[in-house]
């Protein structure tokens, strides 16, 4: 075991600590509230719930609970136009990267068809400027037969994509293949075109500005994928999403960036709801409707809805308990829970 592993930033500071979510306004009025009519997909029991518009509303329970069936199965139903936002790989995969789902990379070729006078086409690995032998794609797929393929570098443009004579033509004595190797960072302090530099600090301001412009989006984590998924959101007002244990498979510090994203989708005037087992997220929400008390046959009740405060205060919701634990948690509780890891790792 390595004890430093267990001493750092993370572990030292308020674990689990709750933010104070925006208060949600409890006049009931219908067009302030996204409402759930006698819903009875697998275990619900006519299940009648109204979700606020303009907040985190997080969906919990135990396993087996109803949270899955109350949203996907009646709630988007009755609300098709909800977005629902998860961790499965994003579009074209091979072809794609950060430049080109944010749409800065149309912009970028304009730049060095206006600064060479070439066609804005010869600056696409889609196209007319694309090697030949890897038809743009850096590289090749060996068929092994009855092994798995093998990925090499193209050996004839080494990976850069391009035919060699594209690459002679230069924008600020960058080549695109250059530009294309750039991280997010290094690409907002190259460029002067304010609509590229406005789109790249969106993907900065969710935690991925080391990201390449030209990383294959099929070399994304899912939670990575779900950031660039939600950061393509957070200049859009008026929206409902629905996200489906977004914290799944994330580091610590992942989660504390999630939150941030959907605090800002939120104080941007959109809706938002999470079906979370995660007790960070869970904290975090403005609205909670807890399912259950149990799972299967024993579950698909509405056991208490309300604010986080409202939620501990339900001795039957298993949430509202372990939420109680969370929020009462102390600096000290996290020291001595570090101690104790230390202790054993000795």
């Amino acid at each position: 075991c390595h004890p430093e592993l267990v001493s750092g930033s993370i572990i030292e500071k308020k674990m689990l600590k709750p933010l104070q979510g925006k208060p949600v306004q409890h006049d009931k009025q219908s067009n302030g509230y996204l409402l759930i009519s006698n819903a009875t997909a697998n275990n619900l029991k006519n299940v009648s719930v109204s979700i606020p518009q303009g907040v985190l509303t997080a969906i919990t329970g135990v396993a087996g609970s109803g949270k899955s069936s109350l949203i996907f199965d009646c709630f988007l139903e009755q609300h098709p136009k909800a977005v629902v936002i998860d961790q499965s790989p994003i579009g074209a995969m091979n072809r794609g990267n950060p430049a080109t789902y944010t749409g800065v990379f149309d912009r970028i070729r304009k730049l060095f068809a206006k600064e060479t006078g070439k066609n804005i086409g010869y600056f696409s690995f889609n196209s007319k400027g694309a090697c030949e032998k890897c038809k743009g794609l850096g590289f090749r797929e060996i068929d092994m037969h009855f092994l798995s393929s093998v990925t090499l570098i193209c050996s004839e443009c080494e990976g850069k994509r391009y035919k060699k004579d594209v690459l002679t033509y230069l924008y600020k004595n960058k080549s695109i293949s250059d530009v294309l190797e750039m991280t997010i960072s290094e690409a907002i302090a190259f460029f002067n075109d304010s609509e590229i530099i406005r789109r790249l600090e969106i993907l900065k301001s969710v935690g991925l500005d080391y990201l390449q412009l030209g990383q294959s989006l099929n070399t994304l984590s899912g939670g990575e994928a779900q950031r660039v998924k939600l950061a393509s959101e957070l200049h859009k007002k008026g929206n409902i999403y629905v996200l489906d244990e977004p914290t799944t498979g994330l580091h610590m510090a992942d989660i504390e960036k999630l939150i941030i994203i959907l605090r800002q989708l939120v104080d941007n005037g959109n809706t938002v709801i999470v079906i979370e087992h995660n007790l960070d997220v869970i904290s975090q929400a403005d609205w909670i409707i807890d399912l259950g008390p149990e799972g299967g046959r024993r579950g698909g009740d509405v056991v208490v809805q309300g604010t986080a405060n409202e939620i501990i205060n339900c001795k039957r919701s298993f949430t509202g308990q372990f939420l109680k634990k969370v929020i009462n948690s102390s600096f000290w509780g996290a020291k001595r829970l570090q101690n104790q890891i230390l202790d054993a790792s000795r």
